[in-house]
């Protein structure tokens, strides 16, 4: 997300971390660095001027807490916070959402990601196509909800000709008794008269509780003038921003929001119906700068996998192959391998990952696992009966060489000794803080 972005604040924060003494020069030239960082994000120029002044005052004139290296990076984090846009809650609740944008935004898609979210959240979701003159919207959309078991009305079997308000109004009568109805409305190419009068008219006869702006973190700066042309004229209660993922602009659009009066609620960040995530200003800037973001993969954990996922003999320190097989397993289904490696403070560990390493290793993850299913229930259950022979044998079976398989038994023998010592007592911290993951990661290059 803002890969960019994110690896120029990391070096920022590195820089910090790494100086010899906070003084006047170094905090210039770590501004002149977040400067060029954020410029290049398309973030507008009077906000980079505004956040290079706070951070400079604050820096060299706040009364200090911290140590300096410590005061300065919490100055930068608070500082970014403040103009890359402020959070929104959508509430769990009984509700109306009416979906806005223009064409090209990834609202259609993003509608059935929403519904999505309310149906993990324990919702009933329902969705309503309101969009008239794009027949393929109603195809993609009905295809998505199908997917995802989720009800869908387009007023097919309404008379010809019968108006997009009369489809909405159809609609939401059809799904009363679900708990919240996602209303996609027709997008055109340019803010258009047409476009505002129909949006206005829905929200006159359905009245949703929330009206959400889609906006294309790719347009940059232009995000302001949508937002302002749409709050006008419908009042917005939020805003989703699509496509951050790896976008060179979406600073642009997340700092251009921050300008007008709407919130960002999510921010789209795949191209799957789960790919949609809440927006908080805190764990997003924090993500940025290489500080991780502890809170959404917990979430992600809780969501994605079930108590069997979970061996409560690994947290008594007891881990065989099998347990390391599985634990691969349920890291599979919380997502792609690289999205959960940002969400942990590897900043702190020294451990900077480029893109070909992300790759590398989730390759080499898929590689042990084919290893594994070469090996008997014996040998899964204790390693330690692995010897040459056996490690020959197995390498012939799962079509690798010998030193793969010895690369598999060293990684696990690395993952059973930070799995002891976090059942010791000595760790709950070892995994984040000490060398075990640190090791883990460049050991996989």
């Amino acid at each position: 997300m803002l890969d960019k972005l994110s690896d120029s604040l990391k070096e920022a924060v590195r820089k910090i971390a790494m100086a010899n003494k906070i003084d006047k020069h170094t905090v210039d030239e770590i501004v002149r660095d977040i400067q060029r960082a954020l410029i290049q994000a398309d973030v507008k120029i009077s906000l980079v001027k505004v956040l290079s002044e706070r951070i400079r005052e604050r820096s060299l004139k706040e009364k200090m807490v911290l140590n300096p290296r410590e005061h300065v990076i919490k100055v930068v984090y608070e500082e970014l916070m403040n103009i890359l846009g402020k959070a929104i809650d959508v509430p769990l609740t009984a509700q109306k959402i009416m979906m806005v944008g223009l064409h090209g935004t990834g609202k259609t898609s993003t509608c059935a990601k929403l519904a999505r979210y309310f149906q993990k959240k324990g919702l009933k979701p329902a969705v309503i196509c309101a969009d008239v003159y794009r027949p393929a919207a109603s195809d993609q959309l009905r295809q998505l909800c199908d997917k995802m078991g989720v009800p869908f009305y387009d007023g097919a079997e309404l008379p010809e000709g019968k108006s997009v308000v009369g489809i909405v109004e159809a609609g939401v009568k059809e799904f009363d008794k679900h708990d919240v109805k996602i209303i996609d409305t027709a997008g055109r190419h340019a803010l258009e008269e047409e476009m505002i009068e129909e949006i206005r008219a829905i929200r006159k006869e359905v009245a949703p509780e929330q009206r959400i702006l889609v906006l294309d973190a790719s347009i940059g700066q232009q995000a302001s003038v949508q937002a302002r042309a749409f709050d006008d004229a419908i009042g917005i209660t939020g805003i989703i921003i699509t496509k951050m993922d790896g976008t060179a602009k979406g600073g642009g659009a997340l700092s251009a929001v921050s300008e007008t009066n709407s919130g960002i609620a999510f921010v789209g960040t795949g191209e799957t119906v789960n790919d949609l995530e809440k927006f908080e200003s805190d764990r997003f800037v924090s993500r940025l700068l290489g500080m991780g973001d502890i809170k959404s993969l917990i979430e992600m954990a809780e969501e994605s996998l079930t108590e069997e996922d979970i061996d409560a003999d690994i947290l008594k320190g007891k881990f065989t192959l099998n347990d390391l097989y599985n634990q691969l397993e349920a890291l599979k289904k919380m997502g792609p391998f690289k999205k959960l490696m940002e969400m942990l403070p590897l900043g702190g560990l020294g451990v900077n990952i480029d893109d070909s390493m992300y790759q590398v290793t989730e390759d080499k993850l898929k590689a042990f696992k084919v290893i594994m299913d070469s090996m008997t229930k014996d040998e899964r259950n204790e390693p330690k009966i692995i010897d040459g022979s056996r490690v020959k044998r197995i390498a012939r079976g799962s079509g690798t060489t010998t030193a793969e398989v010895s690369e598999l038994i060293k990684y696990h023998k690395m993952m059973q000794k930070m799995m002891k010592s976090m059942s010791s007592g000595r760790g709950k911290m070892p995994m984040m803080k000490g060398m075990p993951l640190a090791k883990m990661m460049k050991g996989l290059k």
